[in-house]
């Protein structure tokens, strides 16, 4: 049965997966005046979002019943397919696709054709605090027609949306495909300039000092050099998941004839770090790849 609290009326919102970026989407969702179901695989991540006016549902089925709007926030192509398919929206249904897809995004789009789905294509760049404040940026590619009902839900849970692409789902999946190539190497590179300065003795604060406010720094070398300086793990991104977008991104680089080497070195330390036992730590834990005995 479903566990279901008060909600104020508007639309009504499916969240289809409810993990680190899904659960606060679906929170922001309800405060902005939708009507939001959640459904999650593990029920236990879905059930604290009640509190918020979400009604929890015991599957994609219950959430998506007459829904205006399916939003599917999950971890790959395969696994949003076959929560789609066991959902089964109306046809006529916007669905907002969210997810770290890849060029699994083609296969969804044929489904929502036959289907007879409006397929958004909407991956969202940002981590758990950027969800949790409603600030992500939202990539977006999809028929004109769709904007006017997908837009109201982008600004409830983010701070931008950036339409691009001529109108079909994709483009915005391999935009963002292009984006984590760079969030890797960003990542990977903290992480091996504080390996590197401890194997040579050198005080990880005179490398931060070094960095700041010059050519250099960035809020996230800020962000994930404070992670690995404070020993502080939380996860925002975690490293299985970094692993998991290598892959897609790599795969995407094959098809197109790329050689993407970074990316290769980063999915290596990325899987390094999870054998050592950081998998569900955040991403900045891929430092551990630099030491042997980690």
């Amino acid at each position: 049965m479903s566990s279901t609290a008060p909600s104020t009326a508007g639309p009504v919102v499916a969240v289809l997966g409810t993990g680190t970026i899904g659960a606060p989407m679906a929170r922001n969702l309800a405060r902005a005046g939708f009507t939001v179901r959640a459904w999650n695989r593990t029920r236990t991540k879905a059930e604290p979002l009640a509190a918020d006016g979400v009604t929890v549902a015991d599957s994609p089925s219950d959430a998506a019943r007459d829904a205006d709007v399916v939003v599917t926030v999950l971890p790959d192509g395969p696994r949003t397919l076959d929560v789609v398919q066991e959902a089964t929206p109306k046809p006529g249904t916007v669905w907002v696709q969210s997810g770290t897809v890849g060029e699994g995004i083609d296969e969804l789009a044929e489904y929502a054709a036959r289907a007879g789905l409006l397929l958004v294509d909407a991956p969202v760049l940002g981590t758990r605090q950027p969800a949790e404040q409603g600030t992500l940026t939202v990539l977006a590619a999809g028929a004109d027609t769709t904007r006017a009902s997908a837009q109201p839900l982008f600004d409830a849970i983010g701070s931008r949306t950036l339409w691009v692409g001529d109108g079909r789902p994709g483009a915005a999946s391999r935009l963002k495909l292009a984006l984590n190539s760079w969030v890797l190497a960003l990542t990977t590179g903290v992480g091996e300039a504080l390996a590197l300065a401890h194997g040579l003795g050198v005080d990880a604060n005179d490398l931060v000092a070094a960095i700041t406010g010059g050519p250099l720094d960035s809020g996230y070398f800020q962000t994930k050099s404070a992670a690995i300086r404070g020993d502080d793990y939380t996860p925002s991104f975690s490293v299985d998941n970094a692993a998991k977008d290598a892959g897609l991104v790599l795969a995407a680089a094959e098809r197109a004839g790329i050689r993407v080497d970074a990316v290769a070195a980063a999915r290596d330390r990325f899987q390094r770090a999870s054998e050592q036992g950081h998998g569900e730590e955040d991403m900045a834990a891929t430092y551990f790849a630099s030491f042997p005995d980690a």
